[in-house]
C-alpha cells in the first residue's frame, strides 16, 4: 500500500507578515514550521507502515525553501518526499492548491490512501484536504480520530463529533483529515535526521505536474484577499447599574431603540 501525506509549511506564529501589495503571506527568508495538524498525519502514515507494511511519501507545494519541512518529514520515519514548486503557484488560493496537489499525485499515479492535517494554522479553512479528494474523485473523511481496521480494498475510521462520532466505511483509494486526537507525534530520531540530509528530494515544477497554467496560483484563484487592514477599535461599553429589576428595564429600553 502506498499512503501519501500532504504538508504545508507556514509561518512560524509569532512571526507572520503580509506582503502590502499582493496581500499574501511573506514565506521567503520568514522562519517556517510544517503546519502543525500535518504532524498526526505524518505520525499516522508511519505507523499505518509499520502496522500493514507499504510505502510512505510526503508531499507539498511552495517556494524552495519548503524542502526543509520535507527533510524533517523524512527524518520523522517518511520514506520518499516531493516538492512541487514554481513561481506560477504564487498567491494560490485553497482551489488552486487542492488543484495542484491533485496534479501532483495523479502524477504519482500509485496510491492507497491520502493524508491530511485538518486544517492550516496560517489559513484556517480546512478546504484542501477535501478539495484534494474531490479533484481525484475519491471519497474522503474529514475530523478523522481513528482509523480502526485498513484494508487493501475499504478503510473504516472514526470521524469525530460534537456529541460523540461517526463510524465510517469507504472503499480505497480515499482520503482522511486527521485531528490531533489521533496519535502523538513522534521527534525525529537522530539517525533518521542524518538520513534526511543525504535523500534525494524530488522536485517537480507546473510543467512537470501537466498543471493547466490558468488554474494555478494567483490567476487561477477564484478567490482573492482585495484588502488586509486592522480593526477600528471599539469604544468603551455603557455599564448599568442598580437593581436586578431596575438594570432589566434599562436593558430593555435600550433595545428597544435598536427595534
Amino acid at each position: 500500500m502506498h499512503f501519501i501525506v500532504c504538508i504545508k509549511q507556514v509561518p512560524n506564529t509569532t512571526n507572520v507578515q503580509l506582503d502590502p501589495i499582493t496581500n499574501t503571506l511573506k514565506r521567503e527568508g520568514v522562519e517556517s514550521i510544517i503546519n502543525p495538524f500535518d504532524e498526526y498525519a505524518i505520525e499516522e502514515a508511519v505507523r499505518l507502515k509499520e502496522r500493514i507494511g507499504g510505502k510512505t511519501t510526503v508531499i507539498t507545494m511552495g517556494p524552495p525553501q519548503a524542502e526543509n519541512i520535507l527533510r524533517e518529514a523524512l527524518a520523522r520515519g517518511i520514506d520518499s518526499a516531493i516538492l512541487v514548486s514554481d513561481r506560477a503557484f504564487a498567491g494560490a488560493d485553497t482551489w488552486a492548491t487542492s488543484y495542484t496537489l491533485a496534479m501532483a499525485i495523479k502524477k504519482i499515479g500509485d496510491y492507497s490512501l491520502i493524508l491530511t492535517g485538518k486544517q492550516a494554522t496560517d489559513g484556517d479553512t480546512a478546504q484542501v484536504g477535501p478539495g484534494v479528494a474531490e479533484m481525484l474523485d475519491i471519497p474522503h473523511v474529514a475530523y478523522v480520530r481513528k482509523i480502526e481496521e485498513i484494508t487493501t480494498n475499504t478503510i473504516r475510521v472514526e470521524r469525530m463529533m460534537e456529541d460523540g462520532y461517526d463510524i465510517i466505511e469507504m472503499p480505497i483509494p480515499s482520503l482522511i483529515s486527521v485531528v490531533k486526537e489521533i496519535n502523538k507525534p513522534r521527534l525525529p530520531s537522530l539517525r533518521g535526521m542524518m538520513a534526511s540530509k543525504k535523500a534525494v528530494i524530488t522536485k517537480w515544477t507546473a510543467q512537470d505536474i501537466g498543471a493547466d497554467a490558468s488554474k494555478i496560483g494567483l490567476t487561477g484563484s477564484p478567490t482573492q484577499v482585495m484588502k488586509v487592514f486592522t480593526p477600528v477599535a471599539r469604544g468603551g461599553g455603557e455599564k448599568l447599574e442598580g437593581s436586578p429589576e431596575e438594570i432589566a428595564k434599562k436593558l430593555l429600553s435600550k433595545l428597544k431603540g435598536f427595534i
